[in-house]
């Protein structure tokens, strides 16, 4: 076992199987050291959560419904009660409705478009004010986003919005963090096959253009994603706040005509 994060509490929101991008990261975190602590949105998720964290080990595992802020406050509240303090947070949360994904953007649903941008873009800002108060130490938060809040992609939609605007918040964040020695980035993370993923119109051809496309004539895999966590939740990362960092093989960097 590694030690980059020894004697370090990571507190990782949004592991829902072992297909997860957040699932990567809470594999590598764990082979360097870090005590975990999980939690998952609702009943429905409880049980995957739980043996997923039994598989590592682990044994803290809370329920937090991100869309209210009682949840939020009685979970930070159970952790302060239990560790004191934490130095990392793995914000992987984001959701819109299945219609404002499959239908066209323009028929957006005003509900369909506050619903994204409340689980996928608030819930970040509400448990970063939160863990500020448990990051006594310092620490480091990191979020997911996806280069569709840059480019247009067909079929990703109104996330595509509320990525931009989670980027954005990561920068005003990292502003208002920093002074306290808390970080705040974010990882774009190229196409990787996830539950959620499935949802997407032609997203097998989207990872076949980045396997033709991408410099390093590849996709990216759940261990290429928990590497890269793990830059910014250790303290190699000490200098780095307010980042959006592309991991996809390079795919970002490339013109639509190559």
């Amino acid at each position: 076992m590694g030690k980059l994060l020894k004697n370090k509490n990571v507190l990782v929101m949004g592991v829902r199987n072992r297909w997860s991008i957040a699932w990567g990261i809470v594999k590598a975190a764990h082979k360097e050291g870090a005590t975990l602590i999980f939690t998952y949105q609702g009943e429905r998720e409880k049980e995957d959560a739980e043996n997923l964290a039994a598989a590592l080990g682990c044994k803290s595992v809370y329920p937090c419904d991100i869309s209210s802020d009682q949840d939020i406050d009685g979970l930070f509240s159970r952790i302060k009660e239990e560790y004191g303090v934490i130095h990392g947070l793995v914000h992987a949360i984001a959701y819109a409705k299945s219609e404002d994904i499959q239908n066209s953007f323009i028929h957006t649903s005003r509900d369909g478009f506050a619903i994204a941008l409340n689980i996928s873009v608030y819930s970040l800002i509400a448990v970063s004010r939160r863990a500020k108060e448990l990051m006594t130490e310092g620490g480091s938060i990191i979020t997911l986003t996806y280069l569709g809040s840059e480019r247009v992609f067909p079929g990703y939609n109104v996330m595509g919005v509320a990525k931009a605007a989670l980027e954005a918040s990561v920068r005003y964040l990292a502003y208002d963090l920093g002074p306290l020695g808390i970080r705040v980035n974010a990882i774009s993370a190229g196409p990787i096959k996830t539950l959620s993923a499935k949802a997407i119109k032609n997203f097998s051809g989207i990872l076949d253009d980045v396997e033709k496309k991408a410099p390093l004539k590849r996709g990216v895999t759940q261990e290429d994603l928990g590497d890269a966590a793990l830059y910014f939740l250790s303290d190699l990362s000490r200098a780095t706040t307010g980042e959006v960092v592309h991991v996809d093989c390079g795919y970002s960097v490339m013109g639509v005509m190559t």
